[in-house]
């Protein structure tokens, strides 16, 4: 039982930073452009 007194608080926190992280990575533009980098691999040549 205190295995969840310590292990849940951790998960929760993990849960936040991961989505804290994730907001900031979509705010910065880093999805912006999922389609073109695919397709600029096959135009070079």
């Amino acid at each position: 039982m205190s295995g969840i007194f310590f292990l849940l608080p951790l998960a929760i926190g993990l849960g936040l930073v991961f989505a804290l992280l994730f907001i900031r990575a979509a705010k910065q533009g880093q999805f912006d452009d999922l389609d073109d980098p695919p397709e600029r691999m096959l135009r070079e040549d």
